[in-house]
């Protein structure tokens, strides 16, 4: 019996660990061999995008400037005086009427020179008739010399008149006709002194004028430097002020983007074709102006790389409307849109395109990278040029990983789409108008290369 439990023991002593070995021999095996492959699909990524359409598009630019007067005028003397009367209401500010009596100065002086130039006008009529009486005489006289010296002469020729006859004949004629040249330059002297007094008379009245200072047109006073009983010299300047009929805007446009702007109006467009607007961001609402070209600097901003056009806004005073809209007025800082005809184009929202490319869904449904050209930029609004066509699906929101092939599900967002469009014409997007896909550009437009 202790044989048997003997032998027992070592079998299990074998048997043990050799099983155990089988087995992981057996597992090991089943390691190498690959698991089974298991059909697992990967969900499609969603992605927002916009089915291409064409949209109207007013193209559009803005830059800025300030608001300067379209005229500016300056009150000068133009006599010496003392100012005797002035416009009560001359002050900094205030609205003045075309043709308002702004300034007299004292006149005296002039009337009496008027009065003493007329005294000398009636004194040299006086000698002019005195001459020429003096004058029809003179020259009775030389008519009677004259003939007595042909009648010496006749006689002298029959022989029967003496020398001395003759030469006093002939010394009569010659001091009558003396006399006669003598009073007929004196007769034109006295005529040309009689001019120069006339002229001077003549400058006197003009100057005369001078001392009744009226505004020229409808005026805004910036600047008042005289005073009723002031003495001003000549060329002293009395006021300072501007038309208000018109009010215009330099503003300033970066070099390369009113190009595109013009291409897009087509048929050799040139900037005088746009139409402006100039707005006032005010508190609550923008106030707009129409307004038109009028104008284009002729140099370059060294400094900022930007053209200056000029634009008008008519009767910017007569617009204004108490707490709505208030007068343009010097040095306010303003926003210029340049507007081109109305298009339609293909629009896209403008982070959207990145480097000349951009993500569009193919047919499959999955990822494709497009070659797309910018012709110009409003904001966050790009405006195609080509590498888009209608009904293609673009892209708005990027992958987080964006790998060409990708299998994703696109969701139209129709509330972008409308919002887009809104901006397009330069509108405000409706209430919730769809959210923005990421950081938009600056809102004066950018051109496309």
């Amino acid at each position: 019996m202790a044989g048997l439990d003997s032998l027992i023991g070592r079998a299990l002593a074998f048997g043990i660990p050799a099983a155990l070995g089988v087995a992981a021999f057996v597992y090991a095996e089943t390691l190498k061999q690959p698991p089974a492959e298991a059909a697992v699909k990967r969900p499609s990524l969603p992605v927002r995008v916009l089915t291409m359409q064409p949209v109207p598009v007013l193209p559009r630019l803005s830059g800025y400037g300030t608001v300067s007067p379209a005229r500016e005028w300056h009150a000068v003397a133009r006599v010496a005086g003392d100012i005797v009367e002035s416009d009560a209401g001359l002050a900094a500010g205030a609205l003045v009427a075309a043709d308002t009596v702004l300034f007299r100065i004292d006149d005296s002086d002039l009337r009496l020179s008027l009065a003493q130039m007329d005294a000398q006008i009636a004194a040299a009529d006086v000698k002019d008739d005195t001459l020429a009486a003096s004058l029809d005489i003179a020259r009775a006289d030389l008519e009677l010399a004259r003939a007595e010296l042909a009648r010496q002469e006749r006689l002298a020729e029959q022989g029967v008149a003496a020398r001395a006859g003759l030469d006093a004949a002939r010394r009569q004629e010659l001091s009558a006709r003396a006399q006669v040249t003598g009073l007929e330059n004196e007769r034109r002297l006295a005529t040309a002194e009689r001019e120069v007094v006339l002229s001077q008379k003549a400058t006197v009245a003009r100057a005369l004028d001078f001392t009744e200072i009226r505004a020229p047109y409808d005026l805004r006073i910036t600047e008042v430097t005289a005073t009723e009983g002031q003495y001003v010299g000549a060329g002293q300047t009395l006021l300072a002020a501007e038309g208000v009929a018109a009010a215009e805007v330099p503003a300033r446009f970066p070099l390369g983007h009113i190009g595109p702007l013009l291409r897009l109006a087509g048929g050799g467009a040139e900037v005088a074709d746009l139409k402006a607007r100039v707005r006032l961001t005010a508190p609550g609402h923008d106030v707009t102006w129409k307004a038109r070209v009028v104008r284009v600097g002729d140099a370059i901003d060294s400094g900022t790389q930007s053209a200056t056009v000029v634009v008008r806004v008519e009767d910017p005073l007569g617009q204004a409307a108490a707490g709505e809209r208030p007068p343009l007025r010097r040095n306010m800082f303003v926003e210029v849109l340049l507007i081109g005809p109305q298009t339609e184009r293909l629009v896209a929202p403008a982070d959207a395109v990145w480097d000349g490319t951009a993500l569009v869904v193919g047919a499959d449904d999955t990822l494709q990278k497009r070659p797309v050209s910018v012709a110009f930029t409003m904001g966050d609004l790009a405006v195609i040029d080509s590498g888009l066509e209608p009904g293609d699906r673009l892209v708005i929101t990027s992958p987080t990983v964006a790998v060409p092939g990708m299998q994703v599900k696109p969701i139209e967002d129709s509330a972008r789409m409308t919002a887009l469009a809104a901006e397009a014409l330069g509108q405000s997007a409706p209430a919730g108008g769809g959210a923005g896909s990421g950081q938009g550009r600056n809102k004066s437009g950018e051109a496309g290369k």
